[in-house]
């Protein structure tokens, strides 16, 4: 099946997607190769000393809920091949007053810590965590496909309408249930109440009560290198410190795939692409932006609540109300005052990630797209607000303003780490309105990346969509490769 030139395909970024793109193809028999413009691979998925020698901060992604729910990572056997802990705690949030709202993996415990709005909870959330294999079919791919589960379907689409709008508070009495759930809305950097966030935080607050939100032993780079191991095992290369400015650079191969962002294919493109497709890239838009800060601490947070001393993944923000206030502050592209901080504590779970008896935490909070504003301060005041004397644990410190995120990850365009806006229209539009959104009109090119359908979430669907659509289209293969780990 080797070409002449001796590749079949080349992928470009090596970035979750683009792996889980090359390991495909890889699969099926092609000989491929992956270009990466950084050092080492991995993209958002990589783990790095980042403070001080010997605490080991994920440079992206540092939680992982579409990890045991991906389609691409089940086939893959990704629980097989590394230590995924999926923790007591999904996620928690801390409240004034010393208070604290606690997604326990456990949906029952959960409500029981919920008080009056318990049975919401469960009212709201059971009926998507016990469907929830038909959610994550739902969820990772193309909106445009016809469902094969159109019940669960209407379910989750009248809980986020509902969620998404005016009659979001309509269920609950209290504060503690909203608040706990709006943390998992403001992963989607986008404006409270809207139907794209809510859809979005449903989904991940369903995974959190199903197979959890899970932590990978050594940081998120061991995903990636699972990933890289499997494509060197079948015969693909991988070439770093290769930053490729033009299609035209690179050696023949009969598939392209682009781990990269519309913008980015169209300048690669060089004019080839018609015109009303290069229209189509140059009007996807792209989001706010996050900055991020790593902390080397001398020891855990010091939480008030202390069930949050026990939570990998924590939503410091306040009530429902200070994060719509926070998040839209940003949606008019302004700094807010009090910010939504998403934060985690790693080392809690994995001793690898920081010396005997120190810990890590990541951190970011949402900034207008393009900030160049240092927010360490904003971040770590926001922390002491509910964990007294958290500045004096602090060790070292690792800022990224979101200009910075794009240095190191031109997909994250001007700091957006969902590689385009994530409203409604854009999902469906992701990056073109089509069945096959990953397949440009260019000869055995496709887009990977979280800019096309699925969109954002260390999932590798995009980037495995992707491949499948390139093997249908360019060598007429029909099925899905053995991607588990027996057949190595």
């Amino acid at each position: 099946m080797t070409t002449d030139q001796g590749l079949d395909a080349i992928v470009v970024g090596s970035g979750p997607n683009g792996l889980a793109a090359a390991v495909t193809l890889a699969r099926a028999g092609l000989r491929v190769r992956v270009y990466e413009r950084n050092s080492a691979i991995g993209g958002g998925a990589a783990t790095a000393e980042l403070t001080l020698p010997g605490f080991h901060h994920d440079v992206g992604s540092a939680v992982h809920p579409l990890a045991l729910a991906s389609e691409f990572f089940q086939k893959f056997g990704l629980k097989d091949r590394i230590e995924l802990t999926v923790p007591e705690i999904s996620y928690g949030h801390p409240l004034p007053g010393g208070l604290a709202g606690v997604a326990w993996h456990d949906i029952e415990r959960t409500a029981a810590g919920l008080g009056r709005d318990g049975p919401a909870w469960l009212n709201l959330l059971e009926p998507l965590v016990d469907h929830i294999h038909a959610i994550a079919e739902l969820t990772g791919d193309t909106l445009l496909r016809v469902p094969r589960h159109p019940f669960t379907l209407t379910r989750f689409g009248l809980r986020t309408l509902e969620q998404g709008g005016p009659a979001w508070n309509w269920r609950f009495t209290g504060e503690t249930a909203p608040a706990l759930l709006t943390g998992t809305f403001a992963h989607s950097i986008g404006r409270l109440p809207s139907p794209s966030t809510a859809g979005a935080g449903l989904v991940l607050a369903a995974h959190a009560h199903a197979g959890g939100w899970p932590i990978p032993t050594g940081g998120s780079g061991a995903i990636v290198w699972a990933l890289a191991d499997d494509l060197l095992a079948h015969g693909g290369e991988i070439v770093t410190d290769a930053e490729i400015v033009s299609l035209a650079e690179l050696p023949p191969a009969r598939i392209v795939l682009l781990d990269l962002t519309p913008r980015a294919l169209f300048e690669l493109a060089d004019g080839a692409l018609p015109a009303s497709y290069a229209a189509s890239m140059k009007r996807f838009r792209y989001g706010n932006a996050v900055a991020k800060v790593d902390f080397a601490l001398s020891e855990p947070v010091p939480f008030t609540a202390t069930d949050l001393r026990r939570a990998p993944t924590l939503h410091v923000g306040g009530t429902r109300a200070d994060q719509a206030r926070a998040e839209n502050a940003v949606a008019r592209g302004r700094h807010a005052e009090s910010p939504y901080v998403l934060a985690a504590q790693p080392s809690i779970l994995d001793a690898t990630r920081a010396p005997a008896g120190k810990h890590t935490l990541w951190a970011y909070t949402h900034v207008p797209a393009g900030s160049t504003r240092d927010q360490t301060e904003q971040i770590t005041r926001q922390i002491e607000r509910f964990a007294p004397g958290f500045r004096d644990t602090i060790l070292a410190s690792y800022s990224q303003t979101a200009a910075q995120m794009q240095n190191h990850n031109p997909n994250h365009v001007g700091g957006d780490i969902a590689a385009g806006a994530v409203s409604m229209a854009q999902l469906v539009r992701r990056p073109v309105l089509s069945g096959d959104p990953w397949r440009t009109p260019l000869d055995g090119v496709y887009l990977c990346s979280s800019s096309t359908a699925p969109g954002p979430g260390v999932h590798g669907m995009c980037g495995y969509r992707a491949a499948l659509s390139a093997l249908a289209h360019e060598y007429n293969i029909l099925v899905s490769p053995d991607l588990s780990l027996s057949t190595r």
